[in-house]
């Protein structure tokens, strides 16, 4: 069942509200950027995102994997407490546009309602998504 959640960055320059399903899961993977940030997220479509303040507050960060031509994802911060917002991604395989939710920048979330979710553990660092990682104790 969807319900609205609202998130915001440490200082509160930069505030959102997403649409989510927990129940339908969340992801870690474990690619680079995914391991160094300890990355936990659930994914949206742009229709269930909503920027509410901070746009000019925030910075971005693009990252081209190797063997791409391109970047796929951008990652937003906020530039004053340096907290990643949700990231903008054309992901094929999620059906196109969908943003990347982190479930730690989620606003007073109930933590057993956190913690019942599902977590899907990806190999993104072997770029096979549809897939766990070998080793997930550290995701």
């Amino acid at each position: 069942m969807l319900k609205t959640y609202a998130g915001s960055c440490h200082c509160g320059k930069v505030r959102f509200e997403a649409d989510i399903d927990l129940s339908r899961g969340t992801v870690k993977c474990n690619c680079s950027t995914c391991t160094k940030t300890r990355s936990w997220v659930g994914f949206v479509g742009p229709q269930h995102y909503r920027l509410i303040s901070g746009a000019e507050a925030q910075t971005e960060y693009q990252w081209i994997p190797p063997g791409r031509e391109a970047p796929s994802i951008q990652y937003h911060f906020c530039a004053t407490c340096g907290v990643r917002m949700p990231a903008r991604g054309d992901v094929p395989a999620l059906g196109g546009i969908v943003y990347a939710i982190p479930m730690a920048a989620l606003d007073r979330i109930d933590p057993e309602e956190l913690a019942a979710a599902p977590v899907m553990h990806v190999d993104g660092r072997h770029d096979r998504f549809d897939r766990t990682s070998d080793d997930i104790r550290t995701m």
